[in-house]
């Protein structure tokens, strides 16, 4: 019998992958509702940018990013303090044998791309890739 190939590749299953992106459209609409009892999370708009599972779906590792940056530290402290809140709702509304964990982290990929285009724009740079066209 032939085994089917459902892994992305990246590596991670479509199964986890699949899991990953229904847990990060619910934090997401609990954050954008405002359903979480805290001033600071409603008050601030939060992004749930990715959402990672382990492989035996146990925990989850969040990763968000507040808009344009602004007050990441105390949101995360926020979501990190209500994380039992966030375990639940997410345990309520996706039908699993277990509740995963839930740890959020921040997400630095922007930081990244942005540390990347400014040597990408360095005039040293410009002046390679300059040359590379001719």
């Amino acid at each position: 019998m032939a085994k089917h190939n459902d892994t992305s590749p990246e590596g991670r299953s479509v199964r986890l992958l699949r899991v990953g992106e229904q847990f990060r459209h619910i934090l997401s609409e609990l954050l954008a509702r405002g359903e979480v009892h805290d001033d600071l999370l409603t008050s601030t708009s939060v992004s749930v940018t990715e959402v990672r599972m382990s492989p035996d779906l146990r925990h989850a590792t969040v990763f968000i990013k507040p808009l344009l940056g602004a007050n990441e530290a105390a949101v995360l402290k926020a979501l990190r303090t209500h994380t039992a809140f966030f375990q639940k709702e997410v345990a309520g509304r996706v039908s699993m044998k277990y509740a995963a964990k839930i740890k959020f982290l921040p997400d630095e990929s922007f930081d990244q791309a942005a540390h990347i285009e400014q040597l990408l724009s360095a005039p040293k740079v410009q002046q390679d890739l300059g040359d590379s066209e001719e």
